[in-house]
């Protein structure tokens, strides 16, 4: 080719061609993220789900785990955790604290390093930790990244230090702040970057889970949980001494074991892996076994849990043999887990998991390590106590012949083939559609409510199981037994999926073999259709928690209210629903004069109403232990404050307020603040009436919230409001009168009806309000943490009384409705 045809070909004379997005892919596309940026960018990565909440408990978990970190490595005796009441969480240790010294390589200290540098710790080596569930070197640094500001304080050889970050970056480096006495350890104090995270507010009862289970790992730690966000304070203190031990009869604290005290073994160290086991049996048909790394839970086993089920099948088959050779019975591994409650905890140097999650183990040299140790911890056990042993081998051989029945009796009601329509229970009206995905079937209750919704349902693809009666509590019942309740054998056959262990063509579990996607539990909104929604949770969480996991399992939400006036009727699903049609009638036509001068009207005016609901929530939760007035005044006088320079003309502000809305003869009060807060007080008739806004009421949430809106509560009503719902016009002098004189304009002239059965509606009532897809609520069943919810089923549906009673006792002041 000539120079000339070679510029030709290389020099383009028309417009150069464009290619698609990204096609100018160079070295000036790649974007370089330093230091904690990266995290700021994809949070996901390092931290979780940044909307659902478990990217949320995580930041306080990776920094709850260091202090736990510290106790395992023996210098810490003690951690606690304290819920602020401005959203940030404080952890404290007693243990060693963070060293303070410079970092050579840095030229930052120590702390600086760790706290702001990923892949930055002292858990790479087995130096500093012998253990420990961070492995990674980013947790700490990642929290910082991930908040608003972090504050740090170092006790360290005898001096207290302190630093503070901002988003990450260091806004006051380590300096010291004076002597620490005795004390050594650390507190990080953080606050959860709202520009990350949809959701800041932390879940006590996920933290305390985890706190409770970090207690039972780490015999003798001690763990406080306290929570200053709302009054009073909800405080929980943690420590056992008996470890896993204790861990195994909480677990099975609803249950009846068949000995006492449970089988426990601590392993020697070998090769740096160390096993630590607890173990019984118990009168249920279920196994829960629970299997940790290094204080880290894994819900999908692994090698760990691998090692004790070997040991415990050859062990037991082993001392079994003889018995069910006699019985005539042929024994399989999960005859022998049939009501064994388990946990096994493995102290590993470097372990290995399937994935970042640590869900499963998969160190192959841990395996033999468990297996051993199980064995000889198991064969001790069975040598020196033949009277227990015998009891946990008459079980065993009652389990195989259990399982013998329960399959005869599954092939009675199980069903062969799904198209076989001549199989299903006569009570079923079925559905006409063939397809599982598109059809639905509602569990009534009752065959009043039944006749009802046969009538008042889509035939396409609705199909009505009426249930008599109450189910069988399976919680207390074994397989066999179970199988033998007609309405259970109903359900099952509607079903389709057969039931239990096996092969699915001889009556086995198969979730695939679902007759209908949709399931919906429809019961009356009373005491007795809540306790048959419970056994039905029940049956499907026991023995068909596939379901729940595929998510087919519904709850129906038919309206608690008919609100009737004139030929108007609406069907209401709850009391906020309510609430929201009585506001709808009052404010029609109506408007509010605020004090100052503004006049709302329409939507303004229900804009201000929703607002001031808000408000008015956030006051009745402040006013649990003092007069509702009261903290409604002192929100718009500002007086819900720290602020001591505040403090006084706040004080006088709200002592003007309470005796002007007062009658003559009852203006007396008073109020003076101080250390120990707002102190009030008025003598009446010769009766003193005294009441205090506390230091812990005004650090909690509700009140910072209120101080924060206190400009707005005092433009509205510093000097009182007026409402004109009707001719004549209302004073009002807070959010909370205003809300409820407005609700009681909307009762006027209504007829309000409360279901409690759904009898109590015809065909179309259910139809319309509960059956029809288009307006019906559904709730999905759930289930997020699968040790409490087995907790939960065990306490309150098991044999055993007092865990009950006590549960019953501890949550009785908490209910908000109770319908007897």
């Amino acid at each position: 080719m000539s120079d000339e045809a070679a510029r030709a070909v290389s020099t383009p004379t028309g417009p150069v061609p464009q290619g698609p997005p990204g096609a100018d892919y160079n070295s000036a596309s790649i974007t370089v993220l330093k230091g904690l940026e990266a995290v700021r960018k994809r949070p996901g990565m390092y931290i979780g789900d940044t909307d659902d909440g478990s990217g949320l408990h995580h930041m306080a978990f990776e920094i709850i785990d260091n202090s736990v970190d510290e106790a395992q490595a023996g210098y810490a005796t003690r951690v606690e955790v304290v819920l602020n009441g401005d959203g940030s969480v404080a952890v404290r240790d007693d243990g060693r604290g963070i060293p303070v010294d410079m970092h050579e390589e840095e030229g930052v200290s120590a702390a600086e390093v760790v706290l702001t540098r990923l892949h930055a710790g002292g858990k790479f080596n087995q130096n500093s930790y012998k253990v420990s569930g961070g492995l990674h070197g980013v947790g700490a640094a990642v929290v910082n990244a991930l908040s608003e500001w972090m504050e740090v304080r170092i006790w360290r050889n005898g001096i207290e230090h302190f630093i503070r970050f901002e988003h990450g970056e260091t806004v006051e480096p380590l300096r010291i702040i004076g002597p620490s006495a005795e004390r050594t350890g650390t507190e990080v104090v953080f606050k959860p970057s709202s520009g990350t995270f949809t959701k800041t507010e932390y879940d006590f009862a996920v933290l305390e889970r985890r706190l409770r289970e970090l207690a039972f790992l780490n015999s003798g730690l001690a763990i406080a949980l306290k929570d200053d966000r709302h009054v009073p304070a909800e405080e929980i203190f943690f420590q056992f001494r008996g470890g896993l031990t204790a861990y195994v009869e909480w677990l099975d604290q609803g249950k009846e074991p068949l000995f006492r005290p449970p089988i426990a073994a601590i392993s020697r160290e070998h090769e740096g892996i160390r096993v630590e086991l607890a173990m019984w049996w118990n009168n249920t048909p279920r196994e829960v076994a629970l299997c940790f790394t290094n204080n880290i839970p894994q819900r999908d086993g692994g090698t760990h849990q691998a090692g004790f089920r070997q040991a415990l099948t050859r062990v037991v088959m082993k001392y079994a043999e003889d018995l069910a050779k006699k019985e005539k019975v042929e024994l399989s591994g999960e005859d022998m887990r049939e009501g064994l409650t388990a946990v096994i905890s493995v102290k590993v140097p470097d372990p290995k998991f399937s994935s970042q999650t640590k869900d499963k183990l998969v160190s192959s040299e841990v395996q033999p390590v468990v297996q051993v140790a199980v064995a000889d911890a198991l064969t001790h056990w069975f040598e020196t106590h033949p009277k227990e042993a015998k009891i946990v081998l008459e079980q065993v051989v009652l389990a195989a012949a259990a399982r013998k029945a329960a399959q005869l009796a599954r092939d009675k009601v199980g069903r062969k083939n799904a198209l076989e329509f001549s199989t299903l229970p006569g009570k079923l009206a079925d559905c006409q559609e063939k397809d599982p995905a598109r059809s639905e079937l509602f569990l009534v209750e009752g065959d009043s409510a039944g006749g009802s919704a046969k009538q008042g349902r889509n035939r396409a693809y609705q199909a009505i199981l009426p249930l008599k009666g109450k189910i069988l509590n399976v919680e207390r019942a074994r397989m066999d037994k179970m199988l033998s309740s007609a309405e259970i054998g109903t359900l099952i056959t509607a079903l389709g999926t057969g039931i239990g262990p096996g092969e699915p063509a001889k009556g086995g579990f198969d979730p695939n073999k679902l007759r209908y996607h949709r399931i919906v539990i429809m019961t009356d909104a009373d005491v007795d259709g809540s306790h048959i929604r419970t056994l039905l949770l029940t049956f499907f969480f026991r023995q068909m928690p596939e379901l729940i996991e595929r998510g087919h399992l519904y709850i129906a939400q038919p309206p608690l209210y008919r609100a009737k006036r004139g030929n108007d009727e609406r069907y209401l699903k709850d009391d906020r629903a309510l609430e929201d049609y009585l506001l709808e009638k009052a404010l029609n036509g109506a408007s509010m004069r605020l004090g100052d001068g503004r006049e709302l009207a329409g939507a303004e005016l229900r804009a201000e109403m929703e607002q001031l609901r808000q408000i008015a929530s956030r006051i009745r939760r402040l006013a649990a232990q003092l007069p509702p007035e009261i903290v409604e005044q002192a929100a718009v006088a500002g007086a819900l404050s720290l602020d001591a320079d505040r403090a006084t003309a706040a004080a006088a502000r709200l002592v003007a307020r309470l005796n002007a809305l007062a009658a003559p003869s009852e203006r007396h009060w008073n109020a003076a603040p101080g250390e120990n807060g707002l102190q009030l007080w008025r003598t009446v008739r010769g009766v003193t009436e005294r009441h205090a806004l506390t230091q812990a009421a005004l650090r909690s949430a509700e009140a910072r919230w209120l101080d924060e809106r206190r400009e707005l509560l005092a433009r509205d009503f510093a000097e009182g409001a007026t409402l004109m719902l009707d001719a004549n016009g209302t004073p009002v002098q807070g959010p909370v009168m205003a809300l409820e004189r407005v609700l009681q304009q909307g009762r006027k002239g209504l007829t309000i009806q409360r279901f409690k059965g759904l009898g109590e509606m015809n065909p179309e009532q259910l139809w319309k309000t509960t059956l029809d897809p288009a307006v019906r609520t559904l709730l999905r069943v759930q289930v997020n943490d699968v040790k409490e919810a087995e907790n939960a089923f065990s306490t309150l549906m098991g044999d055993v009384v007092e865990p009950r009673r006590e549960f019953i006792v501890t949550n009785a002041l908490k209910v908000a409705n109770l319908d007897v």
